[in-house]
Formats: C-alpha cells, sequence, structure tokens
C-alpha cells in the first residue's frame, strides 16, 4: 500500500507532463484532439481508481501467493530471465481478462469506463475502473506460479506492465513500421477504441499484438475508415464514478424487470450488450446505430468554467500527493476517511460539469465536512506533522470551492440557459 503510494507520486506526474506535451503538439499542428471537460473527466477517473487500488478495496478470489505455495514445481530466482517471463504470464492474462470483459455483460461493468470517452488521446488512458471488487483472473498466472516466479516479481511486473500501456493512447503518433508487427501501437489501439463496425472487438492485446493474431482477434488500422470512438451506449456523463457503474445499473434493471426467469440468470453471462427481448422493447436505451452521424456529448461551458473544472482536479490531485506520501502515518481507518473524501470531492465537481445545479449543494457539504475534519483534528489528517502549511491551503480551497461553485451554478449556468431560452 504505502510503497504503491510512493510509486504512484513518482508516475503521475510523468502522466501530466506527457499530456502537456500532447496538447502542445496539439496546438502546433492545429489539430483538436483534446476537449477540456472530456479531459478533466478523464484525469479524475484516474483519481478515482489509484485511490481504490491503494486502499485495497478489492477481494481476491485465489492469491499468487497461494497459487506459488501451492502448485510450484520449480523456484527460480529473481534474475532478468524471471522479470521476462513475469512480463510475458502478466501480458497473456492481461489478454484474456481484456477479451472477457469486451465479450462478457457482467464483465463489461469492468471496463465500460475505459471506453466511454469519445475523444482518444493520453487522458483517456487514465479511464480505469473502480467497480473491480471481486478478482476472478489470478488463476491466468498459474504459468508463472509453476516456474515459482517469486511474489515480489510479479508485484514489481504488474504496475510497470500497466504503466507502459499509457504512450500507446494518442492520434498524433502514426503507423511505427515493423514495431507494428511485435507491439501494440497507437495505430493498433485505436482501432481497439473504436466503435465502427470493422473495428469492434479487436486488438485486445496490452504490450505484445502477437496475442491477438494467435488468437484471431486481430485488425489493421484501415486507412480508408477513420475510427470514431466511445461506446455503442453512450454514457451521457462527465461523471467518472457514475460512469462505473452504469452498465451494472442497467444489468440490474433488466433483471429485475424481465418477467422470463432464465434471462434474470443468464443475463449476466450473455454477450455484452444482450438484453432480454421483453427489457428491450418496453425500455429501450439510447444505442448508435451509426458510428458516424452521432453528436459527441457535451454540455455548455465557458473557457472559465473549463479552466474551474481543471482547478477542481488539480487541488483534488493535490490532496492525493499528501496521501500517497504519508499514507503510513495516516493510517487506519483515517485513509478510509480520506480516500471517501476525495470520492465525495470529485463527484460533486464532475456532476457541476454535467450541468446539475445541485452539484453546488454536494460541493458545500464535502467543503464544510472537509473544515470540519480540519477542525476537529487541528490540520488535515496530521498533515502539521509533515507539512505545517498543508491544511491553511487546504481550508482557503474549501471556502474559495463553495463562492466559485456557487458563482456558475447559479450565475454563469443560468444565464446560459436564458440565452438557450431567448434562441
Amino acid at each position: 500500500m504505502e510503497l504503491y503510494g510512493k510509486l504512484l507520486n513518482i508516475t503521475v506526474p510523468f502522466f501530466l507532463f506527457f499530456f502537456l506535451v500532447e496538447k502542445i503538439v496539439e496546438w502546433r499542428k492545429g489539430l483538436h484532439v483534446i476537449r477540456g471537460l472530456d479531459s478533466v473527466s478523464s484525469f479524475s477517473s484516474g483519481i478515482t481508481n489509484v485511490i481504490k487500488d491503494v486502499l485495497g478495496i478489492s477481494i481476491t478470489i485465489i492469491t499468487y501467493g497461494w497459487l506459488l505455495n501451492k502448485i510450484a514445481v520449480v523456484h527460480i530466482e529473481a534474475t532478468v530471465l524471471t522479470y521476462i517471463i513475469a512480463f510475458l504470464v502478466i501480458d497473456f492474462q492481461g489478454y484474456w481478462v481484456h477479451r472477457w470483459c469486451h465479450k462478457i455483460n457482467f464483465f463489461w461493468t469492468y471496463h465500460i469506463i475505459h471506453h466511454s470517452s469519445e475523444e482518444f488521446n493520453l487522458s483517456c488512458a487514465l479511464r480505469q475502473s473502480i467497480s473491480t471488487f471481486i478478482n476472478f483472473f489470478t488463476f491466468l498466472l498459474i504459468p508463472a506460479a509453476l516456474l515459482g516466479v517469486p511474489q515480489e516479481v510479479i508485484a514489481i511486473v504488474a504496475p510497470l506492465h500497466l504503466f507502459l500501456q499509457y504512450w500507446y493512447h494518442t492520434l498524433l503518433i502514426g503507423k511505427m513500421g515493423f514495431l507494428e508487427h511485435i507491439l501494440v501501437t497507437p495505430s493498433h489501439h485505436r482501432v481497439h477504441h473504436a466503435i465502427n463496425k470493422e473495428y469492434m472487438d479487436k486488438n485486445l492485446s496490452q504490450i505484445f499484438i502477437f496475442w491477438d493474431k494467435l488468437f484471431g482477434t486481430f485488425q489493421q488500422e484501415l486507412d480508408d475508415v477513420k475510427p470514431v470512438y466511445g461506446v455503442t451506449r453512450p454514457v451521457k456523463t462527465w461523471n467518472p464514478v457514475k460512469i462505473n457503474f452504469i452498465h451494472l445499473w442497467l444489468l440490474m434493471k433488466d433483471a429485475w424487470r424481465t418477467k422470463n426467469i432464465k434471462d434474470k440468470f443468464r443475463i449476466w453471462f450473455m454477450p455484452t450488450g444482450w438484453r432480454p427481448d421483453d427489457v428491450k422493447e418496453k425500455y429501450p436505451v439510447d444505442y448508435i446505430a451509426d458510428a458516424y452521424n452521432y453528436k459527441k456529448f457535451d454540455t455548455p461551458a465557458t473557457k472559465n468554467f473549463i479552466a474551474w473544472s481543471w482547478v477542481q482536479m488539480f487541488f483534488n490531485y493535490f490532496l492525493l500527493i499528501y496521501f500517497f506520501a504519508f499514507i503510513a502515518q495516516i493510517d487506519k481507518p483515517h485513509i478510509f476517511y480520506y480516500g471517501a473524501f476525495v470520492f465525495i470531492s470529485i463527484y460533486a465537481y464532475t456532476e457541476l460539469m454535467d450541468g446539475n445545479r445541485y452539484a453546488f449543494y454536494m460541493e458545500l457539504v464535502k467543503s464544510l465536512i472537509g473544515l470540519f475534519i480540519i477542525y476537529y483534528y487541528g490540520d488535515w489528517f496530521f498533515s502539521s506533522q509533515q507539512w505545517p502549511w498543508y491544511h491553511y491551503v487546504v481550508a482557503g480551497y474549501f471556502i474559495v470551492s463553495v463562492f466559485v461553485t456557487a458563482y456558475f451554478a447559479f450565475y454563469e449556468m443560468k444565464k446560459g440557459d436564458q440565452q438557450i431560452s431567448l434562441a
């Protein structure tokens, strides 16, 4: 937990730096691949994901350590070859988990957040799940366990494997010659994120593209078929917490509403997108039938509002830096209170991004809770032991955020509504 938090404090600035580079390249080339609110939503999703991961809010049915103790045929040292074997096994596991998430209704719940952006840029790589409460897939590491790959090797390679999937989420890199035959490249992954019928559910590999070629799911990017991004049932929200559970909520409603007893059970394991016939007719949902002729989700937003949304996201990242740096000192149960607070904060400002005025009241409650924490402890989760100035900055932010959010919720949005009605 503590080690992973410190690792994130090292790696996240690199994610932000390369996103900034992408933004500069976009600007210099006169392209438009980044939308402000979309990217704020993506980074906010990344914050929720890393908090959930660091707090370990999930259950693993079978742990790798248990597998190692039970089935290892040999035990090998942590050499360079060991790390290569571990990397290949994790990549093999990643391919199959990814494939099942695309093909099975229930598992799509875990993955919808990653495909929910209707843009394709580095920030959308950070749209990662918080709905994976149960890990079913450790058994796919059986090859590593049989070879006796040490548990600490897996613990190091797994986050590295995840971080290496960041770079290829971009439109600004074309095809890469001979690397197209070995690695997952931006071209391959553009295909994967597309909702065009030619591209759906293709290129499921994570680092090495040969898994797709071996198992029949490879598709190259076609010159005459421009990828269109998103999901075929558009989520229509910037709120990453809502996006994570939107498909699960639909499955639960469908399972409840259908009159067919068999369908109540099989809906969870049917191909992704399947719905019972009686429910599908009575309760239709939005579906993109024509990938080339639909309007992307957006909400009215001035430059000032977009800037404020970035401020909100970055301040929550500022809270995260302290959290990860001193998670051992904050300790249980306070780390869970801290994580819950950041979740509430993200929910509040992304609801405002959706144009919901009641988000002000969520922002007010969040800020009052934050100020109460500072009053109760005398600082922000014991921060005065490390950074004596920190709680003053946090308290100032809570006060300012209430007034700025009130301005946007009750003045700027109202003015926008009046202009629309006059038009």
